[in-house]
This record gives structure tokens, sequence and C-alpha cells, in this order.
């Protein structure tokens, strides 16, 4: 008696079949395919489906003749060592073969709605331009979000590590990179430059801050004069953040600095933003713009520094504020995004190159603190590890939203940020990746 049996049955019920041993066992009957109730017409897609399932059918078929000691070939003839007898699997039910994939090609054209390039910006003069620089960093120019193959960069990613006028307390994953040089900015400013390779330096002149030392600006400015000697590279020069000492700090420092270029960090809406761009023209330097996570804050500040302060383009580079990983980076990276997207859609007011304070990644606790205060959380793993990843991620994550200048600490983060962000620029080769063994490639 022939049993009715649904394809789908049939698939089942060879798909798990493992048998030991059939000796002596004969497997008698007919298998029936009921097709009836299909119509009169041809379904094309019907027919696929069928043929689909035929092919799995052949597959399972074939696997039972092996065990039955049979084995059958798909070539269309008898596999080697089979009966003369067993008939070889017909080529129509064997599994579909595809000859020729379908050609595809991915291509990279401009986003039409890109009409505008990010202004360049040089830092440092070299004596070429009537600086003592041994060297002149460039940032902007881009003409699409960072690393775009159908818009190259003109101008690589710049880091600038930081430097301080005085002995202050850093985690330890940092301190004891710089510990027997912090007494000495000028000795600081070297080993981040001969050591660590740093673009450039930042000098930040926390010690005028009058809930600190309160260090004249007179005397913060020979604390410049001394990083200027000991390296070459271009400098920033920061204030201790105070809104009422900052303007005379940077004002002050700006003149000892005249004809170098350097980038004075930096002009707010809270503080006198006016007098920084006047020391900025007067002395030949740059103004670092910086705003707090607010991109129409951001487009105010710039306006005023162009409109009311004269401050030529290529003389404005934005800091939008850095929040770190955890901490609000997210957010950080939309408004930098945000801005540059505008920026690269004409808005005039935003054309500029941006720097980060990566450095605010050490704010974080789960950077520096050992573990965890919370009992019942897991453990965090070592510290020497979490602080520089905590601001290695924080960088690579702005960079790829089109942060230009990086403030770093740590120098296996500088290092670590610089040779990615150069690789995927170009400046260094990236290492042969074996596609075909990826599962031991180690990426």
């Amino acid at each position: 008696m022939a049993k009715k049996v649904k394809l789908s049955e049939m698939t089942d019920m060879f798909k798990d079949v493992e048998i030991l041993s059939l000796e002596g066992v004969t497997i008698e009957g007919d298998i029936e395919l009921d097709l009836s109730g299909l119509g009169g017409g041809f379904d094309p897609m019907l027919a696929a489906i069928l043929g689909q399932e035929n092919a799995v059918l052949a597959q399972h078929f074939a696997r039972l003749a092996g065990i039955f000691g049979v084995p059958v070939g798909f070539g269309g003839a008898p596999a080697a060592g089979a009966s003369a007898a067993a008939p070889a699997v017909s080529p129509a039910l064997a599994a579909p073969k595809f000859k020729d994939l379908i050609p595809s090609k991915f291509d990279f054209s401009n986003i039409e709605e890109w009409t505008t390039q990010i202004q360049e910006v040089p830092i440092g003069n070299t004596s070429a331009d009537g600086g003592s620089r041994g060297k002149r960093v460039v940032v902007g120019g881009e003409k699409a979000l960072p690393f775009f193959p159908d818009a190259p960069m003109p101008n690589r990613n710049q880091v600038t590590i930081d430097v301080f006028d005085m002995r202050i307390g850093l985690a330890k994953a940092v301190k004891e990179n710089y510990d027997e040089v912090m007494d000495s900015p000028g000795e600081w400013a070297k080993k981040n430059v001969e050591k660590f390779n740093a673009d450039m330096i930042t000098i930040h002149l926390i010690s005028t801050d009058p809930l600190v030392k309160d260090t004249p600006a007179k005397e913060a400015a020979k604390t410049v004069e001394e990083v200027l000697q000991a390296v070459d590279v271009p400098i920033a020069i920061g204030g201790s953040g105070n809104p009422q000492k900052d303007p005379l700090v940077l004002a002050k420092a700006a003149e000892v600095a005249e004809g170098e270029r350097c980038l004075l960090a930096s002009a707010s809406l809270n503080l006198d933003y006016a007098a920084i761009a006047e020391a900025a023209l007067k002395y030949d330097h740059d103004v670092l713009s910086w705003t707090q996570l607010d991109m129409n804050a951001q487009k105010e500040l710039n306006r005023k520094l162009m409109k009311q302060c004269n401050v030529p383009r290529d003389r404005i580079i934005m800091d939008p504020t850095t929040a770190a990983l955890g901490y609000g980076l997210d957010y950080a990276y939309t408004n930098m995004e945000r801005i540059r997207l505008a920026a690269l859609m004409g808005d005039e007011e935003l054309t500029f190159p941006m720097s980060s304070g990566t450095t605010n990644a050490w704010g974080a606790r789960e950077s520096w603190m050992v573990s965890s205060p919370l009992k019942e959380d897991s453990d965090w793993g070592p510290r020497e590890y979490r602080g520089p990843i905590w601001e290695i991620v924080t960088g690579l994550s702005l960079a790829i939203a089109g942060n230009d200048l990086f403030m770093m600490m740590h120098p296996t983060s500088v290092a670590v940020l610089k040779h990615i962000t150069q690789t995927l620029f170009g400046t260094i080769e990236a290492e042969p990746i074996d596609l075909a063994n990826w599962i031991g490639s180690g990426v």
C-alpha cells in the first residue's frame, strides 16, 4: 500500500538518520508524492521550490544508498566501487550550481550636498614664516567625512601632548611616565617630543588660577618661553580656566611667543574672548574657539570672532568639548558629527577644523580607579590597561566624527591613536591580512 508523504516530511525523515548496522535488513514499500490540487497551469516559482526539495531529497537518498553499500555519485555515472546495477542519481536531481556570480561594482561618489571644504589652519611658524619652529602643522581641509576614499583628507590628524607648569595629581598610569620631569615644563615637553613622538605640545598654565598659586601672568609667560626653547614643534597655550585671569595670562603668553603662531586655548563666551582674539591678531597666533557641547553656541562664538573681532578664517580652530567614554561620548560624537556635516553642506560659521580635549577621558573613574566601588560589580581588570584604552576609544570615536587635533596625555594612547589614524589616512601601510584564513588571522 502506498503511503502519501509531504516533501517537507521527507526532508525531516532523513535529516538526522544515523544507522550503525543494517545487515540483513530489507526496506520495502513505495513512496507516492501527492501533487494533486496544483491546477493545470505552470507555476515557475512552485517548480523552483519543488526542484530545490528534490535536490535535498536526492542527497538524503544518496546517503542512504551509501549506508546500504551502494555509494552513488552525482556526476551522472556510478561512483567508484558501486554495483553495476546501481543507478546513478540523475543530474536533474543534483543540487543546482551557479556558473557565474552576478557582476557587482561598488563605487564611491561625491555626496551632492557636500559642497563646502573645511578651512585649513596652520599652527606654528618656521624660519621661512618668521618663527623658530622646526615644522608647521596644518589641520582641516576636508571635503567629506574622515577617511572617505571619494574625498581623501589633505591633512592627517595631529596629536598634541599635555604639559603642566606645576606638579599636579595625575592617574598612576600617566604619572609613572613623567614623574622625573614634572617639575620642569621644558624637560617634560622635550620628553613628549623626543620619546613619545608628539606632533605638538600643549602647555597648561594652571598655576595662574587664583585658587591654586595665583602665578602672575608675566611669570607664567616665562614658562611659555622655556617650552618654546626646549622643543621646536608648534605649541598650544592654555590657561587655568579662570574667566578673569585667563585673558590676561594668554595675552602675556602671546606676547612672549610673538611670531611663533601658537594656538591660544581658549576663547569662550563666558570670558573676554575679544581680548584673546586681539592678542592673537597682534602677535600672530591662532585662536581655539571653545564651547560646551552646543552647536548653536559654537556658531555664535565663531560668528563673533569673525565679525566682531575680525579674526581671519584661517586662524580659528573649534573645540566643541569632549565627553569621555561612558560619560557622554555619544553626545560629544553626535555634536561633532553634526557640526562637520553642517559645515560640509555650506554652514560657513562651522567650516573650521576641530580639536578634542581627549585627556578628559582620564576624568572617568573607570580609567584610573583600582576597582569598582560597588561590591557587586564585576572585575574591571588592571587599570594600567583600562586608562589608556579609555583615552584611545574616546579619541578614535571622535576621529571618525571629524576631529582633527587631539590633546592627549598617555604615551600608549598617543601611539595607538596615531598608528590607527595614519593607517586609515595612508601614511602607514596596513599590515596584510590573509582573508582566506580569517579564523586564525588574529584580527
